[in-house]
């Protein structure tokens, strides 16, 4: 059976594997001061928020989200990163990290609670349709550096 709880302190090891199959997935190559920078934001709480999928105790899925202001409604949550380990795909871990921050942000008050994906994450976009919808936003980013 699957459980979601907070990253812990002792997560670390099991973290970390997932944080890069995430970033290697998007095709980004991160120092491991960037890393060690994440965690060490994740583990204070303040500012980001970390999830662990467990199965038989081994953490196999990563949730790391945010609460942001919003102009015009209360704080709204995004979930910044998903990531499960490619072996235990498909049994219901990425879901009930989606449905963990969804309590979280329901716990807050947020009325909004949002993600990003490429267009061309067709396996992840399954899942997505299914529980939630697309409301056809477009992102443009613009290079400040």
């Amino acid at each position: 059976m699957i459980e979601i709880s907070p990253l812990r302190e002792d997560d670390r090891a099991g973290w970390q594997p997932l944080a890069v199959g995430y970033n290697t997935f998007y095709e980004r190559t991160l120092p491991d001061a960037t890393y060690d920078k994440t965690w060490r934001r994740l583990m204070a709480g303040s500012e980001l928020h970390g999830l662990a999928a467990r199965l038989d105790g081994r953490v196999i899925g990563i949730a790391h989200y945010t609460f942001q202001a919003s102009v015009w409604f209360d704080d709204t949550c995004y979930l910044a990163d998903l990531f499960v380990d490619e072996t235990v795909r498909g049994q219901g871990a990425a879901r009930a990290l989606i449905e963990a921050v969804a309590t979280a942000a329901r716990d807050r008050g947020c009325p909004r609670y949002y993600w990003l994906t490429q267009a061309n994450n067709v396996r992840a976009r399954g899942l997505y349709d299914k529980v939630a919808r697309h409301v056809g936003f477009i992102r443009y980013d613009y290079p400040l550096t």
